[in-house]
């Protein structure tokens, strides 16, 4: 059996440099204009130039996103910068209009084509047509079960690449085409500006009496009718290798980089835990389950990969994600005065938190000391982004992940 690959998203240059070294195989990202995530940070030229040689040095595939559904105002656009994406030379685009893969293959032909998700690929006649025009790879449809992936498998060329949803945050409506956002805000989805009118509260009001709102409630548990729980397959990689699926992709370019090293190193054991043999993969589940719950969810759910959804696989009394961990930053270099990180929430001397390692160890330590960037000692790192040299008592290591795990009472926001 092939060994699939890990794709992660990655929201900024730091947020890729950490799906690298913890376990991706490939990274996708998005620049500054034609990806359907305008709100994430996304990477600038430069970046993205940055991104892709640190990338190519650790072995480490870059496939860049211009998955809009275009308008014809954004073609000239899509030309232009098709071109720098010619001369940054990533390993593949992501696309999902008809016109921006016509424009894609004249102007760098040489770049392989995987179409997005976008595109609502459901079944292998789809794949067929994208193959025959030159694309490499098909991302399926969010709605397909493991089955109908199967049959999809046995229909295409074999040089044909599926790739697959596997984990994240999962649309309401069918593959990313939810008209509520426009509808409610005047922010198109398709143009990478959902507002996720999903996770809305919504109410019933009767058009002859308005300002009067009625609760909905299904079955009596709330009223977050569109709240989908996230999907997690941690538990079921021998099903998506068996379905032949090429790459297993994690939803989640707007996510922190706690988020991508947890879900990142998380399905990277399990793969390969898989591949060294069943029994190893199976005796491991436990771990892994013990450590995707690291980050923000929503509660976990298969999908459609096993049948229909049902009620038990939406949220119904709140829109919150639960919250086990909190981020704190990113180890840097070493000086004299400690190592450095770019704090991104307050923790104090004296107190317990863990570092998490790219090869799965978490390690509790003590806060020894905090230096300011002249190397004033401080009791606290209060300031967001604030640039710290710490002392944890021990020896750590470039882009090991510094979190604090919460109390239960606070484990939900």
């Amino acid at each position: 059996m092939k060994k699939p690959e890990l794709l992660v998203p990655a929201s900024s240059l730091e947020v890729l440099k950490i799906a690298v070294i913890f376990g991706a195989d490939a990274v996708y990202i998005g620049g500054e204009e034609f990806g359907l995530r305008a709100k994430a940070k996304n990477f600038s030229t430069e970046d993205m130039r940055e991104g892709i040689l640190f990338a190519h040095q650790h072995g480490v595939r870059v496939y860049v996103t211009a998955n809009i559904l275009a308008h014809n105002d954004d073609l000239l656009g899509v030309k232009v910068y098709f071109k720098e994406l010619k001369e940054l030379q990533p390993d593949a685009l992501i696309i999902s209009d008809p016109g921006i893969f016509a424009i894609a293959r004249e102007i760098c032909p040489e770049l392989e084509i995987h179409i997005s998700t976008q595109a609502n690929n459901t079944n292998y006649g789809t794949y067929q047509f994208w193959h025959k025009l030159g694309a490499k790879r098909v991302v399926s449809a969010r709605e397909l079960s493991l089955q109908e992936i199967g049959e999809i498998r046995k229909n295409i060329p074999e040089d044909m690449e599926i790739e697959t949803f596997i984990h994240g945050a999962m649309c309401i409506s069918y593959s990313g085409r939810c008209l509520l956002s426009n509808y409610f805000t005047g922010r198109d989805a398709n143009q990478g500006a959902c507002t996720h009118p999903c996770r809305w509260k919504y109410a019933v009001a009767e058009e002859t009496r308005p300002g009067e709102y009625l609760p909905v409630y299904e079955n009596e548990r709330g009223t977050y009718i569109f709240n989908s729980k996230d999907l997690c397959m941690v538990e079921h990689i021998p099903e998506l290798v068996e379905a032949g699926i090429d790459s297993f992709k994690i939803e989640g370019r707007m996510k922190t980089a706690l988020y991508v090293a947890t879900v990142a190193r998380t399905y990277r054991k399990a793969i390969d835990d898989y591949f060294i043999s069943r029994e190893c993969y199976q005796q491991n589940i436990p771990w892994y389950l013990e450590q995707i719950v690291g980050c923000t969810y929503r509660q976990f759910t298969t999908g459609f990969f096993f049948g229909k959804p049902d009620s038990d696989t939406q949220i119904y009394d709140n829109n919150t994600y639960i919250k086990e961990y909190t981020y704190l930053g990113i180890v840097g270099e070493q000086d004299d005065k400690g190592y450095r990180i770019e704090q991104r929430n307050k923790f104090s001397v004296g107190e317990k938190i863990e570092v998490m390692k790219p090869d799965g160890q978490n390690q509790t330590v003590i806060v020894q000391a905090i230096r300011d960037e002249k190397g004033n000692e401080m009791e606290s790192a209060p300031h967001p982004k604030q640039v710290l040299y710490i002392d944890l008592g021990q020896p750590l290591a470039k882009y090991d992940i510094l979190r604090r795990q919460e109390k239960e009472e606070q484990a939900d926001e």
